[in-house]
């Protein structure tokens, strides 16, 4: 095993003291990769790292045993097809303590029959949630490493905005855009996640992806991309108008830049994470157009592209050090245009920093 699975397991064990936990169950996945640093191949066969105060084990299929192996030492209570996971499953838990946990954490990711097979063999009076207060908890905070992937991947996304901004041309649809946006990424040797080009009226469709649209003189775009190196991802939107700005531009622009001026100024440790949503929804309101700004300030980052903490207009998590998220607000006129501008930040002791070096301001193509 790893130093830093032992690390993350001891601080999982001591979360799960402070919650009064008894059983952490996960299934392959990002909850897996951050405990584990891999997982297994995930299929429709029950597999579960079950983790109990004391000790842990797999409940694995035979089918993949062999070749997990070789990245774990973990106890396996294997089982085939031809027998099922019942008796393995029972096996593990009573190996490890926790034939009756009181308390349980589900990976709230995990297939709904891994978990119902897993509630079926414990006592009726089991109590059970998903994994904000154990190990989602955990993942919030970002140690160096995950920082430092962060940053390099924040740095990729940059390049990837200035590719594009350098290839707008008129005459060219969206998705000949989005093509040299996922060639940059691939440039780099990492894994285009998601483009999103919307020009002109599309931009007013805040998960628009790239059309066959023509990129036309007094077009707004909207540029929003994100890709994937070394388990982890990059996300920012920039703005570019052709030419002359539509009209009212200019404004909207200002208004968006200031509501996320206030959410950086609001985003410190302490601090409800609906506040930070709060202070940008505010500025947009309080300009005329809290109609038009239609999604979250922001979501949590870090091995997933979108985790917690989530930045709503509901939201009482207590922002910490170490928190990586969003700041993305928006306006998004029907028929027009819109304007959305994003930044993912780390919370320091006394600020937020931002990870993307670019400036916030539109470019301009010049025709």
């Amino acid at each position: 095993m790893s130093g830093r699975t032992e690390q993350r397991l001891s601080a999982l064990r001591t979360r799960m003291k402070e919650t009064g936990t008894g059983l952490v169950a996960i299934a392959p996945g990002s909850h897996m990769d951050w405990v584990l640093g891999f997982h297994p191949h995930p299929d429709e066969r029950p597999c579960l790292l079950l983790i109990a105060p004391e000790r842990e084990a797999f409940l694995m299929p035979a089918l993949n045993a062999e070749g997990t192996r070789e990245h774990t030492d973990i106890a396996f209570f294997d089982w085939s097809d031809d027998v099922g996971p019942v008796t393995a499953l029972d096996a593990a838990l009573e190996a490890i303590g926790a034939s009756a946990p009181g308390h349980i954490a589900l990976d709230e990711t995990m297939r709904a029959d891994f978990a119902l097979l897993l509630l079926d063999a414990l006592p009726a009076q089991t109590t059970r949630a998903f994994t904000s207060d154990t190990l989602g908890h955990l993942r919030m905070k970002k140690d160096v490493g995950e920082y430092a992937l962060l940053k390099m991947n924040a740095a990729i996304a940059d390049r990837a905005i200035q590719t594009a901004f350098s290839k707008i041309r008129t005459g060219m649809t969206e998705n000949q855009l989005a093509a040299e946006i996922r060639a940059h990424f691939s440039s780099e040797g990492a894994t285009p996640s998601f483009w999103i080009v919307g020009s002109g009226p599309n931009g007013a469709f805040p998960h628009h992806s790239a059309s066959d649209r023509v990129i036309a003189e007094g077009d707004a775009i909207v540029i929003d991309i994100g890709g994937r190196k070394q388990g982890f991802p990059s996300d920012i939107t920039r703005m570019a108008v052709v030419g002359l700005p539509p009209e009212g531009y200019g404004e909207i622009h200002t208004i968006v830049e200031k509501a996320v001026q206030a959410a950086l100024r609001t985003g410190r440790p302490g601090v409800l994470a609906r506040q930070v949503g709060d202070a940008a929804r505010k500025v947009i309101a309080d300009a005329g157009y809290g109609q038009y700004f239609v999604h979250r300030t922001g979501h949590g980052m870090g091995i997933d592209g979108h985790e917690p903490p989530y930045i709503t207009a509901t939201s009482d998590t207590v922002l910490e050090e170490g928190m990586v998220f969003s700041i993305e607000p928006g306006i998004y006129l029907p028929g027009r245009f819109g304007i959305r501008l994003e930044e993912i930040v780390i919370l320091r002791a006394d600020n937020a920093e931002i990870l993307s070096d670019l400036p916030r301001t539109a470019h301009v193509v010049q025709t």
